[in-house]
């Protein structure tokens, strides 16, 4: 709600609105106070009754008169123009009372009061439409709640400052109404004062409109045509008409209420001290300011309808109470409790009536509502006056308001019966959930519309009713709505109950609906989720739209975040009782842009795929850091085991937490004792850069939790890139301290890699530090101390007091598998929000434990096998080298690892190993392949040696890493239907909060379904940008539709059930003879061609004269198996240009350390072995 808040105040105009706004109603009130409080000495009974309702209607009556020309004012120039002309009068008015109090001259004083009526009635249209142009209509609800809380602290303040300086001011020895006003008079300076600051605040408004060409008709306006036109304006439209109604109710009740409380004080209560009574009767304007906030929160971005019942009732107990208690205390809750209620009451009567309202309408509409409700104020207070004249009781006047309130709750019940429901419901959902909704500007005001979303949980209907400001019918199978005990509730939600059988009848019934202007809701997935993806959209509402024109109804595409995994849907009961916790769950639902009736299921799913990335900013945006996630997540298991490693053993959460702990503040010494200062280049952070050059194991580990407490940057070094690779990154990163251990460098410089870096770099080895916190075993127990006793917060407060998730936290250097490595910057959030969607889709649980044996140089070695199982509250075990195939399998069964995460290459080595048994991986659940294509031979044989699916994803370093992947398949046995979460040769779909987007790669147009184009992904997980290089950054990085897209470079579609495949890179293209030849095609084909044989090849191209390229096949095989091979290609029934140029016989096929082939490197050795 704060944010929320927040960004209502950083709308430019907003405050000084709010200072207008507050100033005009201080100053208005304080005349009012004045002239009141005088009578009210002076006078006393049925006299002082008639004068104080003669002074509100002299405020009242204005609003009658010059409805229409407020009106046209507030539509056709500027309202910030309006509202500076009004405050020029204002200033003026304030000084002509100001020499009236002087002069004692009381009674055209009072006659000033009518004058300054008018002043109002101009400004109030303008300053309402004002609010719907300045903040929109997904914060109307709340910039409606700011100037109504506003106005009533300015009726607070004005009733508390005036009656207050007026008691000090005055004379009980006075008994002439002129000789009190002179008595008072030096509060006309305040007033001048204050109107002067107003009218310096109205000059700082921004002008959000141009003046219109319409023109004002005296004529029409004296015969009261324009008066009539603004009543049908608003009688025309129902909904507006009823809150019109309810408006005027609410403010007639209010006036006589407040007319008739202070002669009720003086000759009931004996109370002769105006300030107590005034203070007594603004407890109302206290009780508004609560219910604004209360109402602002409920709201949110949308209109909470279920407040207007309640409201209406607890006006009508206040009411009921009044005239039973003798004592101002208890008065002063009851107007407490009535001011609460009525703001409950008008606040979203205000919104919904400016929501119907058309643009160019609105100042007339606003005019017309405040002529209705001002003439129904009048006729109250001529009530009140005949009352006064007749010398009836005052009590009279409180059971005739009891009357008209109990028989407007009742009306409003009767009226609203759904909205009281929806409140009952709301309140019961509100306990445990937290409602956000977004994009309710694109919620069109009337006509026919039709709701199409996902379903994930049973109570989907209740979020939508929940955030729509119109009445949702419910489409449901008929024979759940048949239910008798069902169908009492079901009613009060307007469902249209439809038959499966009967498909034709039910579409004409939607299409009825629609044709009428009604709002209707259906799941087109039929069926409730069961892996929390999109499942297949039935055709059942394009249908519906062949039945309707184009002009009688639209689609209005939604979608639904943060109730997978919760109680309410099909997630697995292991993974819903994993997300069960005390505090609230955040729901989010987005509506997106209207629709076309006539669109078609793939138009209107994509829609929805695309609207689960706005779904995702609330919960993206309130991320904390990876260090501040860890010391929560810490916290909540310090005696469970977070990690094992295969060398050194296992830690729990609470050892793990206190060492790095430790460790942080070690980085931190060695940053002074080294005498770093980091200096980064124009686009880079500020944080140091510190290097970590170690393999997947609980060092490494803990060396990345400990930098990000430490609050710097992570650059894990790729130990297999060579020398000039790393020393590259090193200096563009500005890494002055490296962190490895000895044993790993010497298990290096066994293979042959040795590390030639400059003077200046500074290398901390683990060994080192094991052997020093060893020798302060006191230390380590006082931080095992801390990490036991000390609170979250404190911990956080401590160690890693920034908050700020957009910082960068980790650098990752790219594979450069076609080129020179880039430093891709992600930022916390783009790695928490990846590490949430992963494990959202994974349905991770209590008891699953995970392999971490990527590199953590490498995307998805850092985010998912590293960091997601330690703040994830999930084993990990680490394994240093994932190409040791019997070590690999040792660590899965000794552990009963669940997930494991792997390239196509190193699944590949596992499957092709003898020693390795299908017994060994029985444990696994989720076999996760990504960073490269997984082939068609990998899967084949690993499914067959262990039994195991291989479920393949997508994504780039980039997008840190994962965008889409495949899912396991899930079967419902009530609706007899497979929820399909994979396809064999995709990439899965895209992860909920992730848009993926098949464009032209030249004019970036959108391509349609199975169309092949360049693959843009969308999400908070797309990085923020590549080191030191933002023209390469801007080339990939572009904003489309409010989304910031990464342009992949990779080349595939989307088919019609948002499954995305991969065809290839588009520089992976050989040209010959003006022909683009994709180098992964080809591969793809000749791997059919050697289809049994465990051959590994690589296409690559290189520069040809005659045809501009050629193809270059390099074979890892010996010399027996070379030509064999080779004849077998071109004796293929491959098309001729596909058929390479030349066959090199290689030892080793040159890859990357996460497992990829190095294409830059098999280029050069193809150039090398040609002799090019």
């Amino acid at each position: 709600m704060e944010i929320i808040v927040m960004s209502l105040l950083k709308i430019y105009g907003v405050i000084p609105f709010l200072i207008v706004g507050f100033i005009n109603a201080f100053v208005d009130l304080g005349h009012k106070i004045i002239i009141q409080n005088t009578i009210y000495k002076i006078y006393t009974g049925p006299e002082q009754l008639f004068l104080i309702s003669i002074v509100n209607a002299l405020m009242i009556l204005p609003f009658i008169m010059v409805l229409s020309p407020s009106g046209f004012l507030a539509d056709k120039f500027p309202k910030n123009s309006v509202m500076k002309i009004s405050a020029w009068f204002s200033v003026a008015l304030t000084c002509i009372i100001c020499i009236c109090y002087f002069l004692g001259a009381f009674w055209l004083a009072f006659v000033m009061t009518f004058i300054m009526g008018v002043q109002s009635a101009i400004y109030s249209p303008a300053k309402y439409g004002y609010i719907k142009e300045l903040v929109g209509k997904d914060l109307l609800a709340l910039g409606n709640g700011a100037i109504s809380a506003v106005s009533i602290v300015a009726i607070l303040a004005g009733m508390s400052v005036f009656s207050f300086s007026f008691e000090l001011l005055y004379d009980p020895n006075l008994s002439d109404q002129n000789a009190v006003l002179r008595q008072i008079a030096p509060l006309g300076f305040l007033l001048i004062l204050f109107a002067g600051f107003e009218l310096f605040m109205a000059y700082r408004l921004p002008k959000l409109k141009e003046t219109l060409d319409i023109k004002f008709d005296k004529d029409r306006y004296l015969k009261g045509q324009y008066l009539k036109e603004n009543i049908k304006l608003i009688t025309k439209d129902k909904i507006i008409w009823l809150c019109v109604v309810g408006i005027a109710l609410f403010w007639s009740i209010s006036q006589l209420y407040l007319v008739a409380f202070p002669n009720f004080t003086k000759s009931i209560l004996l109370e002769e001290n105006t300030f107590f009574v005034q203070i007594t009767m603004a407890c109302s304007g206290i009780g508004v300011i609560f219910g604004s906030l209360i109402a602002g929160r409920f709201s949110k971005n949308y209109i909470e309808l279920g407040l207007i019942p309640f409201g209406a009732l607890g006006v009508f107990l206040a009411t009921f109470l009044t005239p039973h208690f003798e004592s101002l205390y208890i008065h002063s809750i009851i107007f407490f409790f009535f001011g609460l209620c009525g703001a409950f009451f008008i606040i979203p009567l205000n919104s919904l009536m400016q929501f119907y309202a058309k643009e160019n309408d609105l100042g007339k509409i606003l005019a017309g509502n405040n002529f209705i409700q001002n003439v129904s104020m009048l006729v109250f207070l001529i009530f009140a006056t005949l009352c006064a004249y007749f010398e009836l009781r005052v009590e009279n006047l409180f059971y005739f308001i009891m009357l008209v309130s109990f028989f407007g709750a009742c009306y409003v019940v009767f009226k609203l019966p759904f909205s009281l429901v929806r409140l009952l419901v709301s309140f019961a959902f509100f306990q445990r959930y937290d409602l956000l909704v977004e994009g309710f500007k694109n919620v069109p005001e009337k006509g026919g519309v039709l709701l199409l979303g996902n379903h994930v949980s049973f109570i989907d209907w209740a979020i939508v009713q929940m955030a729509m400001p119109r009445k949702v019918h419910f489409v449901m199978e008929r024979s759940i709505y048949s239910k008798w005990y069902i169908r009492i509730f079901l009613d009060r939600f307007g469902v249209i109950p439809v038959s499966s059988g009967a498909s034709k009848g039910a579409f004409e019934l939607v299409s009825s609906y629609l044709k009428k202007g009604e709002v209707v809701c259906l799941f087109p997935e039929g069926v409730l989720s069961r892996h929390g993806h999109l499942n297949e959209f039935k055709a059942g509402f394009e249908h519906i739209g062949k039945m309707l024109e184009e002009s009688e109804s639209v689609i209005l595409p939604f979608y639904i975040r943060g109730l997978w995994g919760s109680s309410f849907s099909r997630s697995d009961e292991e993974f819903s009782a994993r997300h069960r916790s005390l505090s609230k769950r955040n729901i989010a639902i987005v509506f997106g842009k209207i629709m076309s009736i006539h669109s078609t299921k793939e138009e209107v799913k994509s829609k929805v795929f695309e609207l689960s990335f706005k779904a995702w900013e609330s919960q993206c945006l309130a991320m904390q850091t990876i260090a501040r996630v860890w010391i929560d997540n810490a916290k909540r298991n310090l005696s469970r085991i977070a990690i094992i490693d295969t060398i050194t053993g296992s830690m729990t959460y609470r050892r793990l937490l206190a060492l790095t702990l430790m460790l942080s503040l070690e980085i931190k010494k060695n940053t002074q004792k080294f005498d770093i200062k980091p200096k980064q280049g124009a686009y880079a952070p500020p944080q140091e850069c510190v290097g970590i050059l170690l393999p997947a194991s609980m060092a490494s580990s803990m060396c990345n939790l400990a930098t990000l407490i430490a609050q710097k940057i992570v650059v894990n070094l790729n130990f297999t890139a060579g020398n000039k690779a790393l020393n590259a990154a090193i200096e563009n990163a500005g890494i002055k301290q490296i962190y490895t251990s000895r044993k790993f460098l010497e298990k290096l410089n066994n293979k042959g890699v040795y590390f030639e870096f400059g003077t200046d770099i500074n290398w901390v080895y683990m060994e080192d530090i094991v052997a020093e916190f060893k020798a302060k075993k006191l230390k380590i127990l006082s931080f095992l101390a801390m990490a036991s006793f000390l609170p979250s917060f404190a911990l956080k407060s401590i160690f890693s007091p920034q908050n700020n998730n957009l910082a960068v936290a980790a650098i990752l250097f790219s594979s450069g598998s076609e080129g020179q490595p880039k430093g891709v910057m992600l930022n916390h959030r783009n790695i928490l929000s990846n590490i949430s969607q992963i494990s959202d889709v994974l349905c991770t649980k209590d008891d699953d434990v995970m392999l971490s044996s990527l590199p953590p140089f490498h995307a998805f070695g850092l985010s998912v096998t590293t960091f997601l199982p330690l703040l994830d509250s999930i084993i990990s075990v680490t394994f240093a080298d994932p190409t040791d195939a019997l070590g690999v399998a040792k660590a899965v069964a000794k552990n009963n690892i669940t997930i494991m995460c792997g390239t196509s290459t190193f699944l590949g080595i596992y499957a092709r190993n003898k020693k390795l048994d299908a017994l060994m991986f029985e444990s696994l659940r989720v076999v996760v392949s990504g960073a490269e294509k997984l082939k068609s031979e990998v899967r084949t044989a690993f499914e067959m040696k262990f039994h195991k699916r291989i479920y393949e994803g997508y994504g780039a370093t980039e997008t840190t890493p994962v965008a889409s992947v495949n899912l396991p398949n899930k079967f419902d046995v009530d609706y007899w239907v497979c929820h399909r979460g994979t396809k064999e040769g995709s990439v899965g779909m895209p992860l909920p909060g992730t848009a993926v987007r098949i464009v032209d790669p030249n004019t970036l147009e959108t391509l349609k379904n199975n169309e092949d184009g360049l693959i843009l992904v969308g999400g908070h997980q797309v990085m923020v940008g590549y080191l030191n290089d933002k023209e390469k950054t801007d080339e990939v990085i572009v904003d489309i539709d409010d989304i910031r897209w990464y342009k992949t470079g990779d080349k595939g579609h989307l088919d019609d059930d948002g499954f995305l495949y991969i065809v290839d890179r588009y520089s992976r293209f050989a040209k010959i003879g003006g022909e683009m030849i994709s180098l992964g095609a080809l591969e793809e084909e000749i791997a059919k061609n050697l289809s049994g044989k465990d051959i590994k090849f690589c296409a690559v191209a290189l520069e040809e004269e005659k045809k501009g390229e050629m193809i270059v096949l390099l074979l890892e095989c010996n010399e027996n198996e070379h030509e064999e091979l080779c004849a077998q290609i071109k004796t293929s029934a491959m098309p001729a240009i596909f058929k390479p140029s030349h066959y090199l016989s290689v030892e080793k096929i040159p890859l990357l350390g996460s497992g990829k082939v190095d294409l830059k490197g098999a280029k050069e050795l193809a150039r090398e072995l040609l002799g090019a």
